[in-house]
């Protein structure tokens, strides 16, 4: 989590903390060391953040402090509180983190939102999922063992374009140097993915196009946003 991200969401819990909160709840929450959060308070509060309090002691926020407002109208943060909620479907646990981090944000400025959940009931987490998108957004190859629905098992090295999250599953669209054409894989049928030492820098942006000029009609039928 970026520095600036952990300074915003040491402020929120301590706005809405109903007493005195030590380092070590607030580091547990963060998945970080207290050692860091003492350092973290420290520079709040050297930035004339009102934080209240002392090491050993627990910290709290001086009252009427508040952040600048987000403009969501009541149904638009409906839509994105319901649309966080409804990650953790995914099954994939970086994403939920943040999407965690980003509802508490979000209930700053629409209290309401808290009665908007999604059930997490029946969905398999899957590690998998962080590596591949980090491999997307860096160009990296990987190197994966895969077990097709023959039950035949291959080791190739692809380069990761796009993740499509169904609802029961998540599947890469990726370029395969192995078929030489671009494939789609179940992470769930990935006995191993692990990144390679090569990077395909400045071919992604091409094969992504291509990828939804042909074959994004037949894996996916899906509504943009942007």
């Amino acid at each position: 989590m970026p520095k600036s991200d952990r300074y915003f969401e040491i402020i929120q819990m301590l706005r809405h903390a109903k007493s005195p909160l030590r380092a070590a709840q607030i580091a547990e929450t963060l998945e970080v060391s207290p050692r860091t959060i003492y350092r973290d308070i420290a520079i709040l509060q050297a930035r004339q953040i009102p934080i209240l309090g002392e090491a050993g002691v627990g910290y709290v926020m001086r009252a009427g402090y508040d952040l600048p407002p987000l403009n969501l109208d009541a149904t638009e943060a409906d839509a994105v509180a319901l649309g966080l909620a409804m990650i953790i479907r995914t099954g994939d646990p970086e994403l939920w983190q943040a999407a965690r981090r980003a509802a508490r944000k979000l209930h700053t400025i629409a209290p309401g939102t808290q009665q908007l959940v999604a059930s997490s009931w029946g969905t398999p987490s899957d590690p998998t999922a962080p590596i591949v998108r980090d491999a997307i957004r860096t160009e990296q190859a990987l190197n994966i063992t895969y077990t097709d629905g023959r039950t035949i098992q291959t080791t190739r090295t692809i380069w990761p374009l796009a993740l499509i999250y169904y609802a029961d599953n998540i599947v890469l669209a990726a370029w395969c140097t192995l078929r030489h054409a671009i494939r789609h894989f179940r992470l769930d049928r990935m006995q191993a993915c692990t990144p390679d030492a090569h990077h395909f820098t400045g071919h992604g942006a091409a094969l992504l196009t291509q990828w939804e000029t042909h074959h994004k009609a037949e894996a996916v039928a899906a509504a943009t946003l942007f």
